[in-house]
C-alpha cells in the first residue's frame, strides 16, 4: 500500500547556508537530507513525504525544498513559507516545482503572517494557485484569534502537530475545544502528528491517546493525516519514526481507516499518484 509521511523537515548544508531570517538555529544532530529522508520512508513501507519548511535553519528560503523535490521523481512534495515580497514569478517556480500549500507558525514573530493585511494578501495569493493553508502554534489558545480568518480563508485549511494541546489542562481547554468546533463545522484537515512534543510521559505517548481520538472524532477519519515530523527538531528527548507510526496504529487500528490517514486523504491533498 502507497502511504504518505505528511510531515518532515530537509536539510543539506552542501546545498544551501542558514538563512538569516530563521527562526531558530538546526542542532547538528538534527540534520537530515532529503535523500536520507526518503530512504528512511524505505525503511519503513512509505512511499511518499512531504516537506515543510518549519522557518529554522533556512529562514523563509525555499530553494533547497524546491530542489529535493525535483529529484525525488514524484515521491515527495513542499510546504513552503511565503513572504509578503515574494515574486509573482517565484510563486510561479513554486507552483512548478511541487509546492502545494504554504505555512503560518501563530506563535513565531518571524513568520509570515496570518492575520492583518499581509495575511489577507498571501491567503488571496494562496487562492488563486490552488494551495492550501497550514496553521502551526505552540501555544494551544492561538488557534483563537485565528478562527475567524480560517473560517473564512476559502481555501483547505490543515492544522499541525494536533493542535499540541496542553495536557495538564485537559481535554476541556478552550484552545483545544475551538479546534474541535472547527473540526466539527469545517473542511479542516487535522494532521495526526507530534505526540511528542505535547506527551507528558514520553514513549509509547499513551497519555496523548484521548487527545488524538477527540481529534478524530471532531474531524472525522477521513479528514485525518499523520506525519512523523523528521528529524524531530527541537525534542525534548530521543524521538523514532517506528514508536510514533506505533502510536497511530493504537489510535487507529483499522487497517482501513489507517489507508486513509496515510494514503487516501493526503495523496488527494498533496496531489500524489502511487
Amino acid at each position: 500500500m502507497p502511504a504518505v509521511d505528511s510531515h518532515a523537515h530537509a536539510f543539506d548544508l552542501t546545498r544551501q547556508g542558514w538563512g538569516g531570517d530563521r527562526g531558530f538555529d538546526i542542532q547538528p544532530n538534527e540534520l537530515g537530507t532529503a535523500r536520507q529522508f526518503l530512504h528512511m520512508l524505505s525503511c519503513h513501507g512509505f512511499t511518499h513525504g512531504v516537506l515543510i519548511n518549519p522557518l529554522g535553519g533556512y529562514g523563509a528560503n525555499n530553494s533547497y525544498m524546491l530542489e529535493a523535490i525535483a529529484e525525488a521523481g514524484g515521491r515527495l512534495k513542499g510546504v513552503a513559507l511565503l513572504p509578503d515580497a515574494t515574486p509573482e514569478a517565484e510563486i510561479r517556480r513554486m507552483v512548478e516545482g511541487g509546492i502545494v500549500g504554504i505555512r503560518f507558525n501563530l506563535d513565531f514573530p518571524t513568520s509570515p503572517p496570518l492575520l492583518g493585511l499581509a495575511g489577507e494578501r498571501a491567503l488571496a495569493r494562496a487562492r488563486e494557485v490552488g494551495w492550501f493553508a497550514q496553521i502551526h502554534y505552540h501555544h494551544g489558545e492561538s488557534i483563537i484569534a485565528a478562527l475567524p480568518v480560517l473560517r473564512g480563508a476559502g481555501l483547505p485549511v490543515i492544522i499541525d502537530h494536533s493542535g499540541r494541546p496542553e495536557l495538564e489542562a485537559g481535554l476541556g481547554q478552550k484552545g483545544f475545544q475551538a479546534l474541535l468546533e472547527l473540526g466539527r463545522s469545517t473542511d479542516a484537515v487535522i494532521k495526526l502528528s507530534g505526540v511528542f512534543r505535547f506527551s507528558r510521559t514520553g514513549s509509547p505517548y499513551a497519555d496523548t491517546d484521548p487527545y488524538i481520538a477527540a481529534l478524530i472524532e471532531a474531524f472525522g477519519i477521513d479528514r485525518c493525516i499523520w506525519g512523523s515530523d523528521w528529524p524531530f527538531l527541537r525534542a525534548r528527548e530521543r524521538v523514532d519514526f517506528g514508536p510514533l507510526l506505533a502510536a497511530l496504529h493504537r489510535v487507529v487500528p483499522d487497517a482501513a481507516d489507517r489507508e486513509k490517514v496515510l494514503w487516501t486523504t493526503p495523496a488527494r491533498l498533496f496531489r500524489m499518484s502511487a
